[in-house]
């Protein structure tokens, strides 16, 4: 059984949550979350800064009518071996680049609507960054909150492509967050076609990510999109 506690991390007073059921939230504000479980263990997976009236997309928590995108139980897989899991740190990286790319190659339905905004380009610098050794894992973690705080007051491919450039850089982090990526680019790209060629349009974003993937990591990120599909969308019917 797992909760979720206040944090010190911000002077902004956070609120507790309570897994599967939705938060209220002051207008204007952010709130501090992680995930603490009954023995003692804080997952810090679930440590993040998230706008007010944002349906929660980097944690564990379900909102109505939201996914959760991270699976209730971590895939060994997706942590590293340091950590207890399987995961090397050469595949953790490859899997934070693929991200990037996936989060890029929407990333003009952002600026576009967006062009002076520059938290979502910087989240997948800084995705890039974390794998050359140049900044730490919570600098990119904060690059991953500011993305998703410029999702904020936006709607359609713009919020998704926004939040798909926060999901890259949350990699670093937590690399489940890899699927993360992929998804809101895919529905970034579904959003913005004409309404008739939506899913189509996203099936081919699926399809152009696919090719992306490094043979070192294909088999991994496929079986995952294939075991997290019913809750990212299924947008990886493909």
């Amino acid at each position: 059984m797992a909760r979720f506690e206040r944090t010190v991390s911000s002077d902004i007073e956070p609120r507790e949550i309570i897994i599967g059921h939705s938060v209220s939230r002051p207008a204007g504000s952010l709130r501090f979350y992680r995930l603490r479980y009954a023995d003692g263990r804080t997952d810090l997976s679930n440590l993040y800064s998230q706008p007010a009236a944002e349906p929660w997309p980097l944690g564990r928590c379900k909102h109505k009518g939201t996914a959760v995108i991270l699976p209730k139980d971590r895939d060994p897989r997706f942590i590293t071996i340091r950590r207890g899991g399987t995961l090397t740190d050469s595949d953790h990286q490859l899997l934070a680049l693929w991200a990037a790319t996936c989060a890029e190659h929407v990333l003009h339905l952002f600026e576009s609507a967006q062009p002076s905004d520059p938290r979502p380009r910087q989240a997948i610098a800084q995705a890039r960054a974390w794998v050359r050794g140049e900044i730490t894992m919570s600098q990119a973690r904060e690059a991953a909150g500011a993305a998703n705080a410029a999702a904020r007051e936006l709607t359609g491919a713009a919020r998704h492509a926004a939040h798909a450039a926060g999901q890259a850089a949350a990699v670093a982090h937590v690399a489940a967050h890899e699927l993360g990526a992929a998804a809101y680019a895919i529905k970034a790209a579904r959003a913005a076609a004409p309404e008739s060629e939506g899913e189509s349009s996203g099936r081919l974003e699926c399809r152009w990510q696919r090719d992306q993937l490094p043979d070192a990591i294909r088999e991994l990120v496929l079986d995952d999109q294939r075991l997290r599909n019913d809750i990212c969308w299924s947008v990886f019917d493909c």
